[in-house]
């Protein structure tokens, strides 16, 4: 993989396989929604330095480049290049979109085979088109749940606001070419999970490495943005199954501290890379 010291980590997880994580800018988001159920006593403190006069917190938007044996995969786009002036001062984004990013990095887009996608609300989804309405990855299959495409298209009120629904239309044939049911190994050594939780396709992936030093890494999109997330009973309000959320989170995160696996936050800005470890009955995240 031709990087540098543009990306802001990177890895060998084992014979050929190496991953590097690019962050496509940044947004905010409202405290409250992030924390949804969670006391504000609770979580006060945790984010007492980042939180702005709006009661927002700064989210990154991370994106993994994977490089295997088998071809090159890109796990999320960020929000991308087509936003209005009124979204990007509502969202406060800022920063460099993933096609420049992944430029600056040393990476051209049209060499990415796969690009795969944890679920399709905007801030993971919205850069798979350039400004001009072109592919992004001109070349490259997306993989996201047949649930997921199917729900971000509902006309459900709260799907609505969650999912840029005329940004989906123009991706939506580009992406039924590909769409996944249920776990799929989209590539050698990396695979697609189901979770649902956060949305009703939601989607974890896993890469894993061969060889006598093979590693894990996992990326668990919206169920793990932040460093409370390894809570299982830390949920969002952007949940739209909440009780699911806790659930599979559980099981996902007991294998990820049993195994040692590397754990990618979807939005933590600083130190988006570590570990889960047990807890009592939950579990922490160790950045690395």
């Amino acid at each position: 993989m031709a990087i540098n010291d543009a990306v802001h980590w990177s890895a060998d997880l084992g014979e050929g396989t190496t991953v590097a994580l690019i962050q496509a800018g940044t947004f905010r988001s409202d405290a409250g929604a992030l924390f949804g159920p969670v006391p504000r006593l609770l979580w006060d403190r945790l984010v007492s330095e980042e939180i702005d006069h709006e009661h927002r917190l700064l989210q990154a938007l991370n994106c993994l480049l994977v490089e295997t044996p088998a071809g090159r995969v890109l796990i999320e786009t960020g929000i991308g290049e087509r936003v209005t002036d009124k979204v990007r001062d509502m969202r406060g984004y800022m920063g460099t979109p993933i096609v420049p990013a992944l430029q600056a990095a040393g990476f051209e887009p049209g060499s990415v085979d796969v690009v795969a996608m944890s679920h399709l609300h905007f801030d993971h989804a919205g850069g798979l088109l350039r400004t001009d309405g072109s592919r992004a990855f001109p070349r490259a299959r997306i993989v996201a749940q047949r649930a997921e495409w199917e729900v971000a298209l509902d006309d459900n009120s709260r799907i609505v606001a969650s999912y840029d629904q005329p940004e989906i239309r123009l991706v939506r044939e580009w992406g039924a070419g590909a769409w996944a049911d249920g776990e799929v190994e989209i590539l050698a050594g990396v695979s697609v999970i189901p979770t649902g939780g956060h949305s009703m396709g939601h989607q974890a992936i896993v890469v894993r490495g061969t060889g006598p030093t093979a590693r894990t890494l996992a990326f668990f999109g919206d169920l793990c943005m932040r460093p409370w997330s390894a809570n299982p009973r830390w949920i969002t309000s952007f949940d739209d199954f909440p009780l699911d959320s806790v659930e599979v989170k559980g099981g996902l995160f007991a294998r990820a501290a049993a195994d040692g696996w590397i754990v990618a936050l979807s939005h933590e800005l600083l130190r988006p890379v570590g570990h889960l470890v047990s807890d009592r009955d939950r579990y922490r995240f160790e950045p690395a």
